[in-house]
């Protein structure tokens, strides 16, 4: 894959990218925000590990320009050790997954496999289709009435999951196994924050679909038609 690390602290940004480099990724580097952006945007990345505290603006305004600017790179974002606001907020503005510091290399690297995996994982469906919903699943594209909707990696697999079976409800805990395929330390509000983001654009009201909260469950799209 080829990966950005934005990362302020030199000792530990040429740590992760001999790590990464070691593993056959193409690596690249940015030490603030605004060259971030800028890296991330003139250039295609898979990934982009990203540091919330940086000179310039914090990581989080990185995410949103980024988000905003569409660019559909996989978001790692690396978290102070207990700071669970950051983590919230970072899912929250369009973060794929996150890495608390101080962290074992070894494990940062299996965070990596695991989203490469996902990227290139075979899909069953080619298309499918709730309502007025449509996914095309090798475009990795989805439509609400025809319009395209701009999702991150993570809400494009976690509505893709609801919509391979329609009116079943997924628990959060299924949710998270089949999204980030390893055991971790998430609690069910990572869930409850992609469902919300999900909500929030494909602004569903009045189309007949629905992410429906099911008690005790978890979570079922559901459609009137």
């Amino acid at each position: 894959m080829r990966i950005l690390v934005v990362e302020d602290e030199r000792v530990l940004a040429l740590k992760i990218e001999r790590a990464l480099a070691r593993t056959g990724h193409e690596v690249s580097r940015a030490e603030t925000g605004p060259d971030a952006v800028r890296t991330a945007m003139d250039h295609h990345f898979d990934l982009v590990l990203l540091d919330v505290n940086l000179p310039g603006f914090t990581g989080f305004e990185v995410l949103r320009q980024l988000r905003e600017a569409a660019v559909e790179s996989r978001v790692m974002m690396l978290t102070a050790q207990g700071e669970v606001e950051d983590r919230v907020a970072g899912l929250t503005g369009g973060a794929d997954d996150y890495l608390t510091k101080p962290f074992a290399m070894e494990e940062l690297l299996a965070r990596v496999e695991a989203l490469a995996r996902r990227g290139g994982a075979v899909e069953t469906s080619t298309f499918l289709e709730v309502g007025v919903l449509g996914m095309d699943v090798t475009k990795r594209r989805v439509t609400v009435r025809g319009e395209r909707i701009a999702l991150s990696p993570r809400e494009f697999e976690v509505l893709q999951i609801l919509m391979q079976e329609p009116g079943r409800a997924f628990s959060r805990e299924e949710i998270c196994e089949r999204v980030w395929e390893r055991e971790h330390e998430y609690d069910t509000r990572t869930v409850e924050i992609f469902v919300m983001r999900l909500r929030k654009k494909l602004d569903l009201d009045g189309s007949g679909v629905m992410i429906e909260t099911v008690r005790g469950v978890g979570y079922a799209l559901r459609s009137s038609e």
